[in-house]
């Protein structure tokens, strides 16, 4: 049996198991019922009505927190040489090709976001294997793949992030810090779900959104009042 400490039992009595909170209320009580003494982050779980085995259902795309993440995101640009001193004046980590392209064969992988510019994609390829399963690989619909290096930094470094389903349809995406205010947590939820909303592919019949719950890296999970968002 999993053993239980004091700390989770009060936070756990604080959860109405029974009851489906609104956004605003799940924002508040998910700081009341972190116990970890580190700057938790405060996820988002979105239990989607879709088939992610069907191309057009397999819900992926970006948006842009209103209030950033709260946490600084290492940024690895792969390019060309002309790219270099623009990725590195943007405020790139990490910058450079072969170099790298060596180091991530050999399963380096300590960063956090992977732009690339068009031209060396056939380079990087390969990295697939390794960089697929941990949703790095540069891709056009996300916007790490561009010419306009500084651009794409310059978004990842302000609160741009990538959410994609899994494959049995949920969208797990980081939306703060539990030191971030209510307000804030509120807000970067609201612009997560309609991001999720726009992307409502038109085979996607019944019910879109299936449910919600929040929770910190140490918490219980809050379920949130999905009804509103259902009906999309």
């Amino acid at each position: 049996m999993a053993f239980i400490s004091k700390k989770r039992k009060v936070a756990a009595a604080k959860v109405d198991a029974n009851k489906a909170y609104s956004l605003k209320e799940a924002s508040a009580l998910v700081k009341q019922i972190t116990t970890c003494k580190f700057d938790a982050s405060v996820d988002l779980h979105i239990r989607l009505g879709v088939d992610p085995k069907k191309a057009d259902q397999a819900i992926r795309g970006t948006v842009t927190l209103p209030h950033g993440t709260g946490k600084t995101k290492r940024v690895l640009v792969l390019c060309t040489p002309d790219k270099e001193a623009e990725a590195k004046a943007a405020g790139a980590d990490f910058v450079g090709l072969e170099e790298f392209v060596t180091k991530i064969e050999g399963g380096w992988v300590d960063v956090d976001v992977i732009i690339a510019t068009p031209s060396v994609m056939p380079k990087i390829g390969k990295l697939g294997k390794v960089l697929g399963p941990r949703n790095l690989m540069p891709n056009p619909k996300t916007g790490t793949v561009t010419n306009d290096v500084a651009g794409a930094i310059q978004d990842v470094k302000g609160g741009k992030i990538a959410f994609k389903v899994d494959k049995v349809g949920i969208i797990h995406a980081s939306i703060g810090r539990v030191s971030f205010a209510p307000e804030k947590i509120a807000e970067n939820s609201q612009e997560l779900l309609n991001a999720i909303l726009k992307a409502k592919p038109s085979s996607s019949k019944g019910t879109y959104v299936r449910g919600i719950s929040m929770a910190s890296s140490m918490s219980p999970g809050i379920v949130i009042d999905a009804k509103g968002y259902a009906a999309h």
